[in-house]
């Protein structure tokens, strides 16, 4: 949906969202993956390498090389680029700018590796999973992801996989062995972390609830916790007396308080509860049926 169409709390808080994600990853590559010559991770990673080999500093490198694949996503893609891309483009070049400019480093900030390795990972992991949580994009290799989508039949993720190995090849010849271990030891590390990520900010808790009376478990989490739910008649292998489920999907905050009201209101129900990482359907929790 275009963002002239939408509500705009809703367009501003997708941008806010664009706005700190793109700090937090900026965060990680300026203060632990640059000083450390960690090249892992897109058009950062090449930047980490190339700029030792160009002389140019990292920053620099990462901001030319992402307005010159916006400028060939423009060329290639036209608008569907998106306004979102182009804001998270400009943002992060300006962030990593402010950051060369009025804190500057001469070398890694302690004399930890692994440590800011984690670091190194875990903020722009972070970063991009709140982006790809909004279906948003930080620009970069993302581009070159839309491009090859939309103009061939490669393989996206093969295509990005081979960017970041070469990358960090790369390292080993001019960083030396060590760095580039930690250079692979990242990529591995930063392919986990987004995905762990993605589900965890998506997390719900699907309640299976077989009980007698279902009626206040459903205004409870109806009138309480602003959710919905499916019920439908069942009956017990054993005792073959008549049962009602209930099926609901909850936030794991609402959750506990699901569980609570009912271990302590409903002594004989019978209640299972399960992760999902994705719930698909219009509406919060099910519809009832």
């Amino acid at each position: 949906m275009n963002d002239d169409k939408r509500p705009v709390r809703d367009t501003v808080s997708e941008y806010a969202t664009i706005t700190v994600a793109v700090m937090i990853m900026c965060v990680g590559i300026y203060f632990f993956k640059f000083p450390n010559h960690f090249a892992f991770g897109g058009v950062s990673g090449l930047a980490t390498v190339l700029s030792a080999m160009t002389g140019m500093t990292p920053s620099t490198f990462t901001n030319i090389a992402n307005y010159a694949l916006l400028a060939v996503g423009f060329i290639f893609l036209g608008r569907s680029v998106g306004t979102r891309t182009v804001y998270a483009t400009v943002v992060m070049s300006a962030c990593l700018a402010l950051l060369e400019r009025f804190v500057p480093l001469e070398g890694p900030l302690t004399n930890e590796p692994l440590l800011e390795l984690i670091f190194a990972i875990a903020c722009p992991a972070l970063g991009s999973a709140m982006l790809f949580n909004i279906q948003a994009s930080s620009g970069g290799t993302d581009i070159i992801a839309m491009i090859l989508k939309k103009h061939t039949s490669f393989q996206i993720g093969t295509a990005l996989l081979l960017v970041d190995l070469a990358s960090v090849v790369l390292s080993f010849f001019v960083f030396g062995p060590s760095t580039g271990l930690y250079s692979l030891l990242g990529l591995v590390g930063k392919s986990l972390g987004i995905d762990t990520l993605i589900e965890s900010m998506n997390l719900s808790k699907c309640f299976t609830i077989i009980c007698d009376d279902p009626d206040e478990i459903c205004s409870f989490i109806i009138n309480e916790l602003k959710r919905s739910a499916t019920i439908y008649k069942a009956e017990g292998a054993f005792t073959h007396q008549p049962k009602t489920v209930i099926l609901a999907d909850m936030k794991p905050s609402q959750a506990v308080q699901l569980r609570s009201f009912i271990r302590t209101t409903q002594k004989d129900v019978f209640m299972q509860i399960t992760n999902s990482s994705e719930i698909i359907g219009r509406g919060r929790g099910f519809t009832q049926g």
